[in-house]
């Protein structure tokens, strides 16, 4: 199949690891320019991995051979750089949040569609052999009928960081809502549908953090809190299945879990921030069994979604962290503000379909 050609902007940390991906694990892609707004970044990145071309966003964007462009700018310029991308006529895959308000979650989908274009989203870890797995398991009754599910991810303080910024992470894109729940809110769907309503509520232990770890350079300072660290909500799927799910920033070292409750069984979900991780499942005689994969990708395999992307633009059929997924997931992350602050029931917009799961026995790393 003919390779397509990528660009990324953005060269942060998160970097890393698509480059590793797309430049080593997925043969449909070529990476074929890297960018940032500070070109020593660009020029590292492209070093390090063997770029042909390090360059700014808009020589990126003029470049005509690029059909797809990975968006790993901050999450406040997600939505803008995503439009830009739009308009010079290229796919777009971005990294989480898909953007931080529902106007310009459209406006990036409403522009896509005017030209016929590709809109993809981070998180793809659905994609990875844990949740693959899980989804099988589901789909062929080993746990019955799924009634509800449950998610629980509790992460260290933040001004345990020695990060110079980080504000950042006190501010919205980076809090738990924003950073972490998208992860579980995709598994959720992935594994049980579409979500209709959402309540929630959001809060913090204090206004602002005073940074008490000696070692960071930010010692002693005070920073104000800009978003809620601590987030609670209840979900409603379409199939008639809930869900309970609780993310917070204010407790000690990282807790994840998800579990998925049916008539004749208990599903132990791995991490939804990983692609691996144990899959077990209680049974009704109170047994547990363990499960190996069903499915490929166990190891860290970010910018499979790309990959996805590509082969869906050959082949034209749907790609799965399509934009509309990511859509969904904003909506019910912006319903649980709403609720916290109204006191009801938000009912969710947004429409997305349950992505389909990968097929079985795909040759080894391709996802046609």
């Amino acid at each position: 199949m003919q390779k397509t050609k990528i660009g990324i902007i953005g060269c942060g940390m998160i970097s890393g690891i698509y480059l590793e991906n797309c430049t080593k694990t997925f043969g449909i892609l070529e990476v074929a320019a890297v960018a940032d707004l500070v070109p020593e970044l660009a020029r590292k990145r492209a070093e390090e991995f063997g770029i042909p071309k390090a360059c700014t966003p808009e020589e990126l964007l003029a470049d005509p051979e690029i059909e797809i462009v990975v968006n790993l700018t901050a999450p406040q310029a997600h939505a803008e750089v995503n439009l830009q991308i739009l308009q010079a006529g290229k796919h777009v895959y971005a990294e989480k949040p898909f953007a931080l308000n529902r106007a310009d979650a459209d406006r990036v989908l409403a522009l896509a569609k005017e030209k016929g274009l590709r809109i993809g989203s981070a998180p793809d870890t659905f994609f990875g052999a844990g949740l693959q797995t899980s989804r099988k398991i589901i789909d062929d009754g080993w746990i019955g009928t799924p009634y509800a599910a449950s998610g629980l991810i509790l992460m260290g303080n933040a001004t345990d960081s020695t990060r110079p910024n980080i504000d950042s992470f006190l501010q919205f894109g980076w809090d738990p809502l924003f950073d972490m729940t998208p992860y579980y809110l995709t598994a959720f769907i992935h594994l049980l549908g579409p979500v209709t309503s959402v309540s929630g509520s959001a809060g913090n232990v204090r206004t602002e953090h005073k940074v008490t770890n000696p070692f960071s350079p930010r010692y002693g300072d005070t920073i104000p809190i800009g978003a809620p660290l601590h987030v609670s909500a209840m979900l409603e799927f379409e199939n008639g299945a809930t869900a309970s799910l609780q993310a917070a920033k204010e407790s000690f070292g990282y807790t994840p879990r998800l579990e998925v409750y049916g008539t004749e069984g208990i599903l132990h979900v791995p991490d939804p921030n990983m692609f691996d991780g144990a899959v077990t499942i209680v049974q009704r005689n109170g047994k547990t069994a363990s499960f190996p994969y069903s499915h490929d990708f166990a190891a860290n395999s970010r910018g499979v979604g790309i990959a996805d992307m590509a082969y869906a633009i050959r082949s034209g059929r749907k790609h799965r962290a399509s934009g509309e997924l990511a859509s969904h997931v904003l909506d019910i992350q912006l319903g649980i503000l709403e609720s916290s602050k109204e006191g009801r029931h938000i009912p969710i917009q947004a429409q997305c379909e349950q992505p389909a799961p990968l097929p079985l026995g795909l040759k080894y790393n391709t996802l046609d």
